[in-house]
């Protein structure tokens, strides 16, 4: 192995010091804000399919689902409908819409794992394999008696540079913890699959909906250069502690500097999808994506 010259170790850290972004990629993000109806699974995945192909139709190299979007979030057939992953239909059908359509899905769905119930997320890569799996960790304190609480967080590599995933409050974390984790873990970007709800009562000219999230991802962004796209589904809560409440979308993309940020629309019947231009920073300071440089220079 041919040693590294001191100019160039010293060019290197400069690069880390000044963030100097060594690769630059592209993709197309479909955020797709459907609509879940609480426990209806074969709608539910039924209308997920349709958005997959229509993404696929769009050119969009991935599409982002909202968080529990087979049956609900809080639905008590949680506890009877769950199924495992990669075992279960619901995985196995969003798996044959990914191949057949060569994208890559982002998915949240309800996990079961032996005698336990998770929220998880699923990113689903163009061969309709598996690449990552996360189970919510900060999930809020009325969902504890249905859904049991995740352990890790990780992140992979693909094509366009390192994802990661969340679920929903995972972002609200006591000081980002959980962001910015997967920040130092080197990822380019951060999907979220959630699902945002509000009183059947509130008023979004009187009091917007969104701020909280805004408060969560920006600060990341710009700390780590990178972006982070939130997708909730839309329509009314018909079990569970929240029962009544909507569903209101409102789903937000927030680029890499922290600044520039898509917002979708607000509402019951804000079922829609906005196709986003995503540019990822791949720094070689953060994770895997310095591994990857370092190891570059030493084969060199």
């Amino acid at each position: 192995m041919k040693s590294i010259p001191y100019y160039l170790l010293i060019f290197t850290l400069m690069v880390n010091l000044t963030g100097y972004s060594q690769e630059k990629s592209k993709l197309k993000l479909a955020m797709a804000q459907m609509l879940v109806e609480g426990g209806e699974k074969q709608k539910n995945l039924n209308r997920a399919v349709e958005r997959i192909e229509e993404a696929a139709k769009n050119k969009a190299d991935i599409i982002l689902l909202p968080e529990a979007m087979d049956l609900g979030w809080t639905h008590s057939k949680a506890k009877t409908e769950a199924e495992p992953i990669p075992l279960g239909s619901t995985f196995q059908t969003l798996a044959k819409a990914a191949k057949m359509n060569k994208i890559y899905v982002c998915a949240g769905i309800i996990e079961k794992d032996g005698d336990r119930t998770f929220n998880s997320a699923v990113l689903i890569n163009r061969n309709g394999e598996l690449v990552l799996k996360h189970r919510k960790i900060n999930e809020l304190s009325i969902a504890h008696g249905l859904y049991d609480q995740g352990d890790r967080i990780n992140v992979c590599e693909t094509e366009f540079g390192t994802i990661g995933l969340l679920i929903c409050a995972d972002a609200n974390a006591k000081d980002h913890v959980l962001t910015r984790s997967l920040g130092y873990l080197g990822a380019d970007l951060i999907l979220l699959p959630s699902s945002w709800a509000v009183k059947a009562d509130h008023d979004n000219k009187t009091d917007p909906y969104g701020s909280t999230w805004t408060k969560a991802f920006n600060p990341v962004c710009k700390e780590f250069k990178l972006n982070i796209a939130s997708v909730s589904n839309v329509g009314k809560i018909v079990d569970g502690p929240w029962k009544d409440w909507n569903c209101i979308g409102n789903s937000i993309f927030v680029e890499n500097g922290g600044e520039e940020m898509t917002v979708l629309p607000y509402g019951l019947n804000a079922d829609t999808i906005v196709y986003q231009d995503v540019t990822l920073l791949q720094r070689p300071e953060r994770g895997t994506s310095w591994n990857k440089y370092w190891n570059s220079l030493r084969n060199k």
